[in-house]
């Protein structure tokens, strides 16, 4: 019963939602006060979470949702027991409630009728076949960046989040973040001109977890590590491939490039007003370490150069190469904008304190990314970076990639999303997976 009253208001809030489409030709957006939340929340009007992966990223997303009112979480999925049990004993001491049930499996999970939405942090190479899966459920995610381990994968995620009417909302969270916000604006009102060249600087090699060393060894108990490889080749266990490592294996990541194009890149297509497309040429070089001890293989120091169609150049690089190192800079025919976590400046002062006028370009307004995810599943409005967007702006990275495996220039096709009379590079748009996985 209590699944068929939640059900039952989603779905009234999606025709409302419809309605107003219809009745104005814009998105309505509810905020959550207007819908009754408060300090207190009555148990059957809360929205029930499950989390799937709880490790760095997923712990603190689990974390996050405790603290709102109106969340609750209900379940907890992952192929470690040891962090299945930490997780719970911190929901259960946090909520107050004791049953939060556990799951090594996301197929029996996503099996559940009392579920809302999911929160979803597992690596890379997971993404895609969750998200699908919950989709069909009809279950609102949110859902770690990158969007998905390729481009293919990325496009199937779009596809299932638009077809089923999910509310998707990636972990980007810069765009939470006023100072990006503004810059944004600064730089979509015109306050440097018109922007010739955009530079993205991302992390520069690696951080390792030594969690016992390279070679194989006997997989611990209460650890499936064949579920933790899932779609990727099968190979022996060795306590440095998982958890925090696998960013830096091809098999499951693109290390700094897939783990920060989602952030910067993302604000870098934001504040261009190119987030609904992708560059149409893109040509660098990466230095790919010989792999130590037969694990690590992702790029450690890179630097491509993305032409866009709209006129100018983003060029993404690892922060030795970028002149401000992290964060994305703005490069204007009147002066620059640039923005990271720990900063916020420009060519010309005065632009730090300017005003956004009434009548000028304000952009999608969130101060918490959690809380628009949870408004939104009630509104049922677009969250401020859903997948779409997170498709397009991790797709710049995907493209770096490929273009320095190959080591050549490579044309690419916004439009069809494919690479110009190129099938050496479109073969690299999709990976096969391991059965029995597929999408």
């Amino acid at each position: 019963m209590k699944n068929t009253i939640k059900k039952s208001r989603r779905d009234f809030l999606k025709q409302a939602t419809a309605a107003a489409i219809g009745a104005v030709g814009l998105p309505m957006f509810i905020p959550s006060t207007a819908l009754g939340r408060s300090g207190a929340v009555a148990p059957s009007d809360r929205i029930t979470l499950a989390c799937i992966g709880v490790g760095n990223m997923g712990t603190g997303n689990m974390e996050s949702f405790l603290e709102k009112p109106e969340a609750q979480i209900v379940a907890i999925c992952d192929v470690d027991a040891k962090r299945r049990k930490e997780a719970i004993a911190t929901v259960e001491e946090k909520s107050g409630k004791k049953g939060c049930a556990e799951y090594d499996d996301f197929r029996e999970l996503l099996e559940r009728r009392d579920l809302d939405a999911i929160s979803l942090a597992t690596p890379d190479h997971w993404h895609a076949l969750i998200a699908v899966a919950a989709a069909k459920k009809g279950l609102d995610i949110y859902g770690e960046k990158p969007l998905a381990y390729t481009i293919a994968e990325g496009r199937a995620v779009v596809d299932a989040v638009e077809r089923y009417g999910i509310i998707w909302q990636t972990g980007s969270w810069q765009r939470s973040v006023k100072s990006f916000r503004y810059a944004c604006e600064l730089v979509r009102n015109g306050r440097i001109g018109k922007v010739k060249t955009v530079r993205v600087g991302l992390p520069y090699g690696f951080s390792i977890s030594d969690q016992g060393g390279y070679k194989p060894s006997p997989v611990p108990e209460g650890f499936d590590y064949d579920m933790w490889l899932g779609p990727a080749p099968l190979v022996p266990y060795a306590p440095n491939r998982c958890h925090w490592n696998f960013r830096w294996i091809s098999d499951y990541s693109g290390r700094m490039i897939t783990d920060w194009a989602g952030h910067h890149v993302d604000i870098a297509q934001w504040g261009m007003d190119t987030e609904m497309t992708s560059p149409i040429e893109i040509e660098g070089v990466a230095e790919f370490p010989k792999a130590e001890d037969g694990l690590f293989d992702t790029a450690t120091s890179y630097r491509f150069v993305c032409t866009y169609k709209e006129g100018f150049t983003m060029i993404v690089a690892d922060q030795k190469q970028q002149p401000k190192g992290m964060g994305v800079q703005f490069e204007g025919t009147e002066g620059w904008i640039w923005v990271d976590r720990g900063g916020f400046d420009a060519s010309n002062k005065s632009l730090l304190t300017s005003a956004i006028g009434p009548n000028e370009i304000h952009l999608y307004k969130s101060d918490d990314h959690h809380q628009n995810f949870l408004d939104c599943i009630r509104s049922r409005a677009e969250a401020i970076t859903p997948a779409r967007i997170a498709h397009r702006s991790i797709m710049v990275g995907h493209l770096g990639l490929i273009a320095m495996k190959l080591g050549r220039k490579v044309q690419w096709d916004p439009a069809t999303e494919q690479f110009v009379n190129d099938p050496e590079a479109d073969r690299m748009l999709a990976r096969p997976m391991r059965s029995p996985w597929h999408l």
